[in-house]
């Protein structure tokens, strides 16, 4: 899978989670842009762990804090 297909698979896995309709881009930021709390990127981060069958750890996951990052870090855990 390449990099756009993680990306399409990932939008629309966001589209609920987007309850703004904030115009999603590699610089969209997570807690900022799309006002995420930590239920909700918990519940993110399963959504895609299932999706993708990867594992997120929780360094990872403090590490992104964009969308374009998420996009790169499933890529690479898909690649792995």
């Amino acid at each position: 899978m390449d990099r756009a297909d993680v990306d399409t698979r990932i939008r629309s896995l966001i589209e609920p989670f987007n309850k703004k309709g904030v115009a999603i881009t590699d610089a969209t930021t997570f807690a900022n842009d799309l006002e995420f709390d930590s239920l909700t990127v918990m519940d993110f981060v399963a959504e895609i762990e299932d999706a993708f069958d990867v594992i997120i750890s929780m360094n990872q996951q403090a590490e992104i804090e964009n969308y374009g990052q998420l996009v790169d870090a499933v890529h690479k855990l898909q690649a792995d």
